[in-house]
């Protein structure tokens, strides 16, 4: 019997040495900045809101900062609200953040996209494969930071071509309207565009039970769903459908998928989802690096 951990790093061994790299990113950081205690508090409570296994700051090396003497409950305010609805932040809750925050902001926004987002990730998968260990952060710096390993890890993602590029628009468009990021909402791909898909699939994902999109899609985005509202207690038979319909590799896929995409979840929460179009919509697509390069044609 494998495990969450084993068909991540079997499966898609880039994109696992690349979580591995964030985590360890994450605490490194932490460490540098004094705020390992308020990270591993952001930690705990994201975590016991969701029924996941909260992550854990390494046992200290001696080299940490000063603690940090911010103001610690204005962030923990503000980690619920973006682990249980991002789309609900205040405004008072985001001053608030940024003012507790100051020059953290960037760092500390960052880490709790990290706690929130990388449990969900691990029980989505333990959900598919079977639950087992996952091995420990390291603590590991990374070139360019918390921030860097953040833009490796949704650079190599793309690369995973097990889905189709329908379901995997689909996914992205579910995620962006559960997370009500503006400009994730307003972009099409270009790759999904070209294979097929239409205005109509792309509005069958606010009902996508009763539509008639294919089976693998409707599958792909109740787990979706599942990762974003539940992922603490994901319904058995949302994990059969979704076996039923997709090999191994698409579903290693597909959860990494709504782990990178839920980086929208940072702009949503600090007000910087601005799409950049007034109205319609913008064709993008992924490049051979990875990177979103915008404003294409959709032929």
């Amino acid at each position: 019997m494998t495990t969450g951990a084993e068909a991540l790093r079997r499966r898609a061994p880039a994109a696992a040495a690349a979580l591995d790299t964030v985590t360890d990113a994450l605490w490194a950081e932490a460490a540098g900045s004094g705020t390992t205690t308020t990270v591993a508090a952001a930690a705990a409570r994201s975590a016991g809101l969701l029924d996941l296994v909260p992550l854990r700051p390494p046992p200290p090396d001696g080299g940490a900062a000063a603690p940090w003497d911010g103001d610690e409950a204005a962030v923990l305010d503000f980690a619920t609200q973006c682990t249980l609805d991002v789309a609900s932040v205040t405004a008072d809750q985001r001053a608030a953040f940024l003012e507790a925050a100051g020059p953290l902001a960037g760092s500390l926004a960052a880490a709790l996209w990290v706690v929130d987002v990388v449990p969900r990730t691990r029980a989505a998968l333990d959900a598919l494969f079977g639950a087992g260990p996952w091995p420990p952060s390291s603590a590991h710096p990374a070139a360019g930071g918390l921030w860097g390993a953040l833009d490796d890890l949704v650079r190599v993602v793309p690369a995973l071509d097990a889905l189709d590029p329908v379901t995997s628009e689909l996914v992205r468009l579910r995620g962006a309207r559960q997370h009500n990021c503006r400009l994730c909402r307003s972009l099409r791909s270009r790759s999904a565009l070209r294979a097929g898909a239409t205005e109509a699939d792309f509005a069958a994902v606010d009902d996508h039970a009763g539509s008639g999109l294919a089976a693998v899609a409707r599958a792909a985005l109740a787990f979706t769903d599942a990762m974003v509202w539940t992922p603490g207690r994901i319904d058995p038979g949302v994990v059969v459908a979704l076996t039923a319909e997709a090999t191994p590799d698409q579903q290693v896929e597909l959860v990494l998928d709504v782990t990178r995409n839920a980086l929208n979840k940072v702009a949503v929460a600090l007000g910087a989802d601005a799409a950049h179009v007034e109205e319609g919509v913008e064709v993008y697509d992924v490049g051979p690096d990875g990177s979103l390069v915008y404003g294409l044609e959709p032929d």
